[in-house]
């Protein structure tokens, strides 16, 4: 059984349902997950919220939370989680928000950096993954695979 499939029969062994809040991964670890027959047992609606309007519109992502910390920051990728999962009405939210480069690096924000958030009703913990220069989609795709593992270890 693939990661995917395994988050879904968790999720659906719970009786949860999930929602992806997106920015540097653009909305593959939605697509990883409903390339499993059966997410739409688990799946109502997912959110790539790449410009900073888009977290503050869509997920409630405070304004000032983006001005004291930066985009891409655990608390940005807290109250995505947090924000996706009570857009959704769900029980899991996942926000991901990073640089995946080659550009975007800043000072002690460097390219490969992700940070992560992931609420199971309404618990929100967070992590900053270093992923190094290894090229935009290989960030993206280790990024996708952070949170299917990390899915597998909350649910």
């Amino acid at each position: 059984m693939t990661i995917e499939e395994q988050v879904v029969q968790k999720l659906k062994d719970k009786n949860y349902r999930i929602a992806f809040a997106e920015s540097c991964t653009g909305g593959l670890c939605c697509a990883k997950l409903v390339s499993v027959a059966s997410a739409s047992s688990v799946l109502d609606m997912s959110f790539v919220t790449y410009a900073n309007e888009a977290k503050t519109e869509l997920l409630g992502v405070s304004a000032a939370t983006i001005e004291k910390y930066g985009v891409v920051s655990e608390e940005v990728a807290r109250e995505m989680a947090k924000g996706v999962a009570d857009k959704a009405g769900c029980e899991v939210g996942v926000g991901v928000t990073g640089i995946a480069g080659p550009t975007g690096a800043t000072a002690g924000k460097p390219v490969g950096m992700v940070c992560f958030g992931f609420s199971l009703n309404g618990d929100v913990k967070t992590f900053t993954q270093y992923f190094g220069e290894i090229g935009r989609n290989a960030v993206r795709e280790a990024s996708v695979n952070f949170v299917y593992n990390k899915l597998l270890e909350f649910i």
